[in-house]
C-alpha cells in the first residue's frame, strides 16, 4: 500500500494528514506526539480512530497542521485519521468510526463580531441617563 492522504478541519485549524504502513509513530510539524500535544488529553483525541478501529501500531502517521489552537488542532487530527482510515479500507474501518461520530465535520464556527458591538451577540451596556 502506497502512501494516502486526507483533510481534516475544525474551527479554523486545518490537518493534512498523511498516512503509510509502519509501527505506529505519529509527526506532527516534525514533532512527535507527545512533543507537540503535552497534555494527555489531547493525545487521546488523536488516538481515539485508532483504538476504535483496532489499527493502534500499523500505520505511521504525517501531519501538518496550521491554524486554530490546540483543541481544534487535535479534533482536526482525528478527522484527518478518520478520513484517511476509511480511504485505507471503508468495508472495514467505515462503520465502527461512524458509529463513534469521526467522520462527522463538526461545523460550528466563531460568530463574526457586529458593528456597534462589544461582541458577536454582546450589547453595550444599557444607560437610562
Amino acid at each position: 500500500m502506497e502512501q494516502k492522504h486526507a483533510l481534516g478541519r475544525r474551527k479554523s485549524a486545518v490537518a493534512r494528514v498523511y498516512a503509510a504502513p509502519g509501527k505506529g509513530n505519529i509527526v506532527i510539524n516534525d514533532r512527535e506526539l507527545a512533543d507537540y500535544f503535552k497534555d494527555a488529553s489531547l493525545q487521546y483525541i488523536v488516538n481515539q480512530p485508532f483504538e476504535v478501529t483496532g489499527t493502534a501500531g500499523q500505520f505511521d502517521i504525517k501531519v501538518t497542521l496550521a491554524g486554530g489552537g490546540t483543541k481544534g488542532q487535535a479534533e482536526a487530527v482525528r478527522l484527518g485519521i478518520a478520513r484517511v482510515l476509511c480511504e485505507i479500507d471503508a468495508e472495514a474501518y467505515r462503520p465502527a468510526l461512524k458509529a463513534a461520530g469521526f467522520l462527522t465535520r463538526d461545523a460550528r464556527e466563531v460568530e463574526r463580531k457586529k458593528p456597534g458591538q462589544p461582541g458577536a451577540r454582546r450589547r453595550f451596556q444599557f444607560s437610562k441617563r
